[in-house]
């Protein structure tokens, strides 16, 4: 199989690429999306605005963070590339098996990459290909037959987050005070747990429908509690957020007064503060507070204080929130799917954190 990998690679090399695709921007990872075959129209004065319009579109079919993650997938490949003398362009089976066969064992003191990571890089590049008028074929046994080798021989069980538990968020809360950064915090960790909600999704969140350009949903106050509509991995949905049992848990309480004494209502939900913790800066939050806003308040709490800090801070972020709504809440599991946004019930399942472990016992219902 590797000889034959030697002999197509060349053969590969060897064949010249569309001259569309040939410029070194396109090998550095530029996005294909920004290259598209403009017909010739004539009479069409208004095409450069179709065209922009069409990139744009392009740019939004897969998520930013989507995006960013198959941009870099592709820049790590070509780099491999050039250091080989190869050529990404047209897609070789055989230097892709090549390829992730060095990424699951590279020469020192590189580090060898995940399966995850590598499944993950493979299909950033057969969407690179597609963008660029080719088709990549996972299935071919240069590709298959490594990666199934590369799994048996280093597949390990997912590393899951730590659930935060409805006594952890408690916890969490008690350590911050009421100045105005954190009646905000305060705010994004109830709202975040309560909502099962990721961290982008907290911070894409606006006052109202159509504050910003970059906002992905808005905020409904009611009597009963607080409705979110946004745009998630799934496309639109709502998320429904009861009052609480008291003022001092209530997560719609806890938004409703950060948003008086911050006094916003326009614009992004959760903002900067100013450094005198007086004022919104009307800057929205990246979503890597709310991961840093988890460790810190897991530490200050002293959650799993058994275990060395450097551990502790590894073990929490912020699918934290999610998994401790899908493992705390004790209702029929169909309500916490649609809370969680997941389109099977396998997926909620992976967020429930030994909830139902020995909950039917086997053994004893053989008769041992």
């Amino acid at each position: 199989m590797l000889s034959d990998m030697g002999k197509n690679n060349e053969k590969s090399t060897s064949e010249p690429t569309p001259a569309s695709l040939s410029n070194e921007d396109n090998e550095r990872g530029t996005h294909s999306n920004d290259s598209f075959m403009v017909p010739n129209l004539a009479g069409s004065g208004g095409l450069d605005r179709l065209v922009e319009n069409a990139k744009d579109y392009a740019r939004h079919a897969t998520a930013e963070n989507t995006n960013a993650a198959y941009k870099a997938d592709w820049a790590h490949f070509t780099r491999w590339c050039r250091r080989r003398g190869a050529e990404p362009l047209p897609p070789s089976p055989e230097l892709l098996g090549l390829y992730i066969a060095d990424c699951a064992a590279p020469a020192p003191p590189a580090k060898p990459q995940a399966v995850a990571t590598i499944e993950r890089r493979l299909s950033g590049l057969a969407w690179h290909y597609r963008q660029r008028g080719f088709a990549l074929d996972r299935k071919d046994r240069h590709i298959a037959t490594v990666l199934a080798g590369i799994k048996r021989k280093h597949a390990r069980p997912p590393v899951q987050k730590e659930a935060i538990l409805a006594e952890d968020i408690l916890d969490m809360i008690d350590t911050l005070d009421y100045g105005l950064r954190d009646m905000r915090d305060r705010a994004i960790l109830l709202v975040g747990y309560a909502g099962g909600l990721r961290r982008s999704e907290i911070v894409s969140l606006d006052y109202s429908r159509d504050d910003t350009e970059d906002g992905k949903g808005w905020i409904t106050i009611e009597d009963q509690g607080l409705t979110l509509t946004f745009r998630g991995k799934t496309g639109w949905r709502e998320v429904e957020i009861g009052r609480g049992s008291t003022d001092a848990t209530c997560p719609v309480h806890a938004l409703e007064q950060y948003l008086h004494y911050a006094k916003i209502d326009f614009g992004p939900l959760f903002q900067r503060i100013s450094r005198d913790d007086r004022k919104a800066t009307g800057d929205r939050l990246s979503d890597k507070h709310v991961a840093r806003l988890i460790k810190k308040t897991v530490l200050a709490a002293g959650i799993r204080a058994d275990l060395p800090i450097a551990e502790r801070l590894k073990l929490f972020s912020g699918h934290s929130l999610r998994a401790g709504l899908a493992t705390s809440a004790k209702v029929d599991e169909r309500y916490i799917q649609k809370q969680l946004g997941h389109a099977s019930p396998e997926m909620t399942r992976r967020y429930q954190r030994n909830r139902d472990r020995f909950r039917v016992n086997l053994t004893k219902a053989a008769g041992l």
